[in-house]
């Protein structure tokens, strides 16, 4: 288990996933372009920094459940700072890029915490699918283009089981 601080104290707990969000600076509109820019960064290391489970691109934050992976090379967890500044960094640079602008993009800071339990798992991954439903963006779910979740994940209902988490 890690712990680390910036402003707000983050836990890291090896092999357990965490669900994480970070916000835009200023909570500034992501346009179109830019979410799917920061989709792709989120799915970038899935199955090599870590797991993916589930992630949705808000117009202004963004959430993700993740377990990090071993870093074979340093022989190590990767680190849940670490891959939050390869996440934020990448897209960050790709965003200002693709609209021809320079600056921050995202708040220094995010929130995560662990999941312990597969009930506050499902719980988690429900409330991240319908976010874009709950914020009135599309009426439902699947129509959201910056969703994703792992493919082998099965369910009948968002009330159905996330066990494979």
């Amino acid at each position: 288990m890690a712990f680390f601080r910036r402003d707000l104290p983050h836990l890291q707990h090896d092999f357990k996933p965490h669900f994480v969000t970070f916000c835009t600076l200023k909570r500034s509109i992501l346009p179109p372009l830019a979410r799917k820019i920061v989709l792709d960064c989120c799915i970038h290391d899935h199955d090599k920094k870590y797991s993916l489970y589930v992630t949705v691109v808000m117009p202004d934050h963004v959430h993700l459940i993740l377990t990090p992976l071993v870093n074979h090379e340093a022989r190590e967890i990767w680190s849940l700072a670490s891959i939050m500044d390869a996440i934020k960094g990448a897209s960050a640079h790709q965003i200002n890029r693709a609209l021809n602008r320079k600056g921050r993009v995202w708040q220094t800071e995010s929130f995560d915490h662990v999941l312990r339990s597969s009930e506050s798992r499902d719980a988690k991954v429900a409330y991240i699918l319908n976010n874009p439903v709950r914020h009135g963006l599309v009426d439902l779910l699947g129509e959201y283009p910056w969703v994703w979740r792992r493919p082998e994940q099965k369910h009948s209902s968002l009330q159905g089981s996330f066990d494979d988490l």
